[in-house]
């Protein structure tokens, strides 16, 4: 692989971007009207979040949009992939509509256009209405219709501005994390069939989202965001890439940390057999319709990648490869393993036939602006180059890939680690709220100027 390194590019129109969440960045917790989310509630909980440390003015994006817009024209972003607050729009979750939350989002919106930056919105990462979640969250077979009802008024607003919309942001996170293990909001411990439960009416409620955005918008395109932690072979061996294909997608752990259990419904409109077998009496329970509504066409499907796991193929099966002492790790601990980004797509492409948008890729560094008032994280940047190189050997390959969005636009919120770990392009001094463009954001308008030469 490495011997084609002269021969890959990244395509003309190649999308560059970066990426951001509302919880995560907009503070402005309970401002003109908007209601509360789980992420609102479990950060209040002792003990929940590093340092007791909250979302309530995080970034204080809500009013300061205009100019974090202009660091994004700085940078030379050509798309900003940013998500909308459920209970800012809707505060109760249902109901009526709060158009104070509408208007942010629209003079956001109408900003990026303005300097010339496409925005995808995504519809939900993770602030679910806390109203709701006392109704029964995503237990409620209602739960699909909820979302449904917030895309359309999200959609009827947007829509004749707005082409790009992601439904759902790693349905393996917020359902799993949240819902199982209980590291994440609302901080439940479900029994495995009532995790899966929950999960399959959040891919309905994908699908009943599409069929929104669809009902109220023209000409828009649509994809879901799952994360993938792509099997990466421990050599070019072609049994050890069999082996690591068949990995990525077999389903034969009591966890949410698979990826066909998720995307299959998606996008080939059913559950992988091996996943219903493994599973048994805890899969769940399926409508007669649902998973024709779950399948609803979409244009891409957006991969958030950080990072893979090493196997081999072992006497007609395979084995995790332990990684050797003193292997490179991002400030997160996540292990630096670039070709993630190069089976990641791949193995996804070879098995759906769906154009990909690599919707998040980034890295924890230990960031600090030096004494001459800049943030040096070299680190950063030979990171993004060696991921980067990865995903253009994938793009060789014959992966269909359209865009890449950096994790993240700014320093934020990084869910249960706080403030602790740093994954901007942009610092943000959070006492302050100054923002210094670090040395990575230099480096990565230079990428995009470049359509990507730079980092190869």
């Amino acid at each position: 692989m490495q011997n084609d390194q002269a021969k890959v590019a990244f395509p003309k129109g190649f999308v560059w971007g970066a990426a951001a969440a509302a919880y995560q960045i907009e503070g402005a917790a309970d401002t003109d009207g908007k209601g509360a989310s789980v992420w609102d509630m479990f950060t209040k909980k002792p003990g929940a979040i590093f340092e007791g440390h909250n979302g309530d003015v995080a970034c204080d994006h809500y009013t300061r949009y205009s100019s974090d817009v202009e660091l994004m024209r700085e940078l030379g972003l050509m798309a900003y992939r940013f998500s909308v607050s459920w209970p800012r729009v809707l505060p109760s979750g249902t109901g009526s509509i709060n158009s104070a939350g509408l208007d942010f989002y629209e003079r956001l919106v109408d900003r990026l256009l303005a300097r010339g930056i496409t925005p995808f919105v995504t519809l939900f990462h993770w602030d679910f209405p806390l109203e709701l979640y006392y109704r029964g969250g995503w237990l409620n077979p209602d739960s699909a219709g909820w979302f449904a009802d917030y895309t359309a008024a999200v959609v009827r607003r947007l829509g004749d501005r707005v082409r790009h919309y992601i439904t759902l942001n790693e349905p393996q996170v917020f359902i799993g994390m949240g819902h199982y293990e209980g590291k994440h909001a609302p901080g439940d411990k479900l029994a495995l069939g009532d995790m899966l439960q929950a999960g399959h009416h959040a891919l309905l409620a994908h699908g009943r989202s599409v069929q929104a955005i669809r009902a109220h918008a023209s000409g828009c395109q649509i994809g879901f965001a799952p994360v993938i932690m792509p099997r990466l072979p421990a050599s070019d061996r072609d049994a050890d890439i069999d082996a690591a294909r068949r990995a990525t997608f077999d389903v034969n752990t009591r966890s949410s940390w698979t990826h066909s259990w998720w995307m299959d419904p998606v996008l080939l409109g059913s559950y992988p057999e091996q996943g219903l077998a493994f599973y048994a009496g805890a899969a769940p329970r399926v409508g007669a319709d649902d998973l024709r509504v779950i399948s609803e066409l979409v244009d891409f499907v957006g991969l958030n990648i950080y990072q893979g796991v090493v196997v081999e193929q072992a006497h007609g099966e395979y084995r995790e490869v332990p990684l050797p002492d003193g292997y490179p790790r991002s400030g997160f601990d996540w292990p630096i393993t670039p070709e993630a980004l190069y089976f990641g797509p791949r193995f996804c492409y070879e098995r759906y036939r769906v154009p990909i948008f690599i919707t998040e890729n980034g890295v924890s560094v230990r960031d600090w602006v030096a004494v001459d008032g800049k943030v040096h994280d070299a680190a950063r940047i030979d990171f993004t180059s060696r991921y980067l190189q990865a995903l253009a050997r994938a793009i060789a390959h014959g992966a269909d890939v359209r865009g890449y969005f950096h994790w993240s636009l700014l320093d934020n919120f990084e869910w249960a680690e706080g403030y602790k770990e740093r994954f901007g392009l942009v610092y943000v001094d959070y006492q302050t709220q100054a923002r210094v463009l670090k040395d990575s954001a230099h480096w990565y308008r230079r990428v995009i100027e470049s359509n990507g030469a730079v980092a190869l």
